[in-house]
């Protein structure tokens, strides 16, 4: 008698980066995203080769401590570690224009390491916010005292818009945490993840795009 095999269980992937395209959201005054061809198909070229002008903030990227300190690592010197493996994603939609350590369900996020932060209800892909919700240092400290080395937020950045003294950033240079910006978290329930978010090994650079992904975990 012949078994059966099981059918093989698919694990879901959720795709978390914007789309780098041009007109992508960009922080006032940075550069706009384009891609320029530089050869194309053709009787003479059997290729199309492009160059891509960009922000290294643009789009979903990874900040690394060069960005907030001029003696800090860059994206090439990181540690990959912090950027794959399990990480929580919660929903602090209902936070004022900065989470505070009152807007979080604390034992939810014992043993977390790597804390995802969904604050819009749709994410605005078209159009520059200068409104996003931001992140409070005292939410940045406590996040490292329970041991968490990454934070991720599907905002712009973990300080206000017109900030000067980048608090939050500061916070997590002094906890040596890792930062997600500009996240996509639009269709992803909370819970309990794989995040996958390499930055990539660029000499001297103070932040890189990545390509982050969130894994179903085996059940």
């Amino acid at each position: 008698m012949r078994r059966r095999m099981a059918a093989p269980f698919m694990v879901r992937l959720w795709d978390i980066s914007q789309t780098l395209a041009p007109g992508v959201p960009v922080w006032p005054g940075e550069p706009a995203f384009a891609i320029e061809p530089t050869a194309t198909i053709s009787a003479d070229c059997p290729v199309n080769v492009g160059v891509m002008h960009s922000s290294l903030h643009a789009g979903t990227h990874a900040d690394a401590p060069r960005h907030y300190a001029d003696d800090g690592p860059s994206s090439a010197e990181c540690d990959l570690a912090p950027y794959i493996g399990r990480c929580l994603v919660i929903d602090v939609r209902h936070a004022g224009p900065r989470v505070e350590v009152d807007d979080i369900a604390w034992p939810a996020l014992n043993g977390a390491e790597r804390v995802l932060f969904r604050t819009y209800s749709r994410f605005p892909a078209t159009a520059w916010d200068s409104h996003f919700t931001a992140i409070a240092p005292d939410v940045i400290a406590r996040l490292h005292a329970l041991g968490v080395r990454l934070i991720g937020t599907d905002a712009a950045s973990l300080d206000p818009e017109t900030s000067k003294t980048l608090d939050a950033h500061h916070a997590v240079l002094a906890g040596d945490l890792r930062i997600l910006e500009g996240l996509v978290l639009d269709d992803v329930p909370p819970g309990e993840y794989e995040l996958i978010a390499l930055p990539l090994k660029i000499a001297g650079a103070d932040a890189s795009p990545v390509r982050a992904i969130l894994r179903e975990l085996s059940r």
